[in-house]
């Protein structure tokens, strides 16, 4: 084999790995899309999460018209008890802005309950 040949074989491979990544990316997106909407729903909502440890987050939830606290573990979920409207400020979908009521804040207030 000439360099020549190992040349456009070694250009061809590297055309059909960028091709398989490509595919790749688009094929996760498409995936990505459709899983999206199947968990959008119209009553169920979470708000804002937060990490609390490796494998433990606190979540806030809006359930119809009422919020819930939960905290979700690697194999469980625990309330931690219902909030009212007030107590939290529900952030805008188009907005990036961070909210600013803090989960410390929300926890003072439902332990003042």
């Amino acid at each position: 084999m000439n360099r020549t040949e190992s040349a456009v074989q070694l250009i061809t491979v590297f055309l059909i790995f960028i091709f398989v990544l490509v595919l790749t990316y688009f094929a996760t997106k498409f995936t990505a899309s459709i899983q999206k909407s199947k968990m959008t729903g119209a009553s169920v909502e979470i708000l804002e999460t937060m990490k609390i440890a490796p494998t433990k987050y606190i979540q806030i939830v809006r359930i119809g018209g009422r919020y819930f606290s939960y905290v979700v573990c690697k194999d469980t979920v625990t309330m931690l008890g219902e909030l009212s409207a007030e107590d939290i400020s529900v952030p805008k979908k188009d907005s990036n802005a961070a909210s600013n009521t803090s989960f410390k804040d929300i926890l003072e207030k439902l332990k003042k309950q």
